[in-house]
């Protein structure tokens, strides 16, 4: 397993791991993807024998981004560091690299001295999985909220680093 920077030639399968599990998470064309890479932090993949099989961007406090849930964070944290989406490709489930990443992105918080790393998971429909994860790495909830037009409820959640 490779954790390393995303790059242009990434973009293609990252949408594709995105749809795949878009159940969980909100549709992702080329250009949002584009544009988010710039706002964040960091979008880095992990390749598994020459395939990316996961991958999550993060994204720091003071940006433009105007997604619903880091505008909550936003409103209600100085600094933070933002999970606006992991993803593991379903074959992969089980293996790791979801740990991998989130230990990743705990290390590079305390790096750059960032007090908390923050992140949404759905509840309606649940992710029980990503509930369960996130608890491991201390995430408590601090909120919830609607989004897709009310269709769809998150877990607002905070972890101390």
């Amino acid at each position: 397993m490779i954790l390393r920077k995303a790059e242009n030639k990434d973009f293609e399968r990252i949408l594709e791991l995105n749809e795949e599990s878009v159940h969980f998470l909100s549709p992702m064309t080329i250009e949002k993807l584009k544009y988010l890479k710039g706002e964040s932090e960091m979008l880095s993949v992990v390749e598994v024998d020459g395939k990316v099989e996961a991958f999550i961007l993060t994204i720091r406090e003071d940006k433009a981004y105007e997604g619903i849930n880091y505008m909550w964070f936003s409103d209600h944290y100085d600094q933070f560091l933002y999970i606006d989406r992991v993803v593991v490709s379903v074959d992969m489930h089980g293996k790791g690299l979801g740990k991998m990443l989130y230990n990743f992105v705990f290390d590079y918080a305390k790096e750059i001295a960032i007090p908390y790393v923050t992140a949404e998971i759905y509840i309606s429909p649940p992710n029980t999985i990503s509930l369960k994860f996130h608890e491991k790495f201390g995430f408590k909830e601090v909120g919830t909220q609607p989004v897709a037009e009310g269709k769809k409820v998150v877990s607002l959640q905070v972890a101390e680093v």
